[in-house]
Order: C-alpha cells, then structure tokens, then sequence
C-alpha cells in the first residue's frame, strides 16, 4: 500500500499564501521585499510562512547583503512530485484492472 505521501508537505502546500509564494519562486528567486510586492502580504506573514515553507524543506535561502533571496529546493517537490506519480499510477492501475475487493 501506498503511504509514502508526505501528508505534512501537502498541508503546507495547501495553505493559499504558501502555494502562492512557491508559484512566485518556481520562477525567481525572490527576497520578502519582492514577495510582499506581488502578494500584498505582510512582511512578518511572509516570514512565518517562508519558516514553514524551509522547515517542510521546500524553500532554501541565500544570503546577499542587507537581503535574504529564497528560492524552491527542487528536489523537496520533486520527491513529492515522484510520489504522487506511483499513487496516480497505481491508481490507474486499479481502474485499468477494476480491481475491487469482495465486500
């Protein structure tokens, strides 16, 4: 059976603000000046949510002068990308073979 999924990871993403912030970073780096621009978020919101989005290893940092840039660690989504993928997969394995278990 299937539980790999990182349940954590997928309560993380499901917050609106952070799925909006890993959209914005799947294209640029960005520091929290940049991100309040384009969410209209506060700064100290940015940064709670910037917390969990590193904590869940989503988002990394790098450090340039007064600024902090965050970008996406594409291996975190990658690996949650590659576990949807076998879950889908055998999910259309069940369906393909109408798979039921017998009540």
């Amino acid at each position: 059976m299937l539980t790999s999924v990182d349940g954590d990871v997928l309560r993380v993403l499901a917050e609106p603000l952070r799925l909006e912030i890993v959209t914005l970073l799947a294209s640029e780096a960005l520091c929290t000046t940049h991100l309040v621009e384009e969410t209209g978020a506060r700064q100290t919101n940015l940064s709670n949510h910037l917390k969990v989005l590193r904590e869940a290893g989503l988002v990394e940092t790098e450090p340039c002068g007064r600024w902090t840039y965050y970008r996406l660690r594409p291996s975190g989504l990658a690996a949650l990308a590659a576990e949807l993928g076998r879950l889908a997969a055998a999910a259309q394995e069940t369906a393909d073979s109408g798979r039921k278990r017998a009540c």
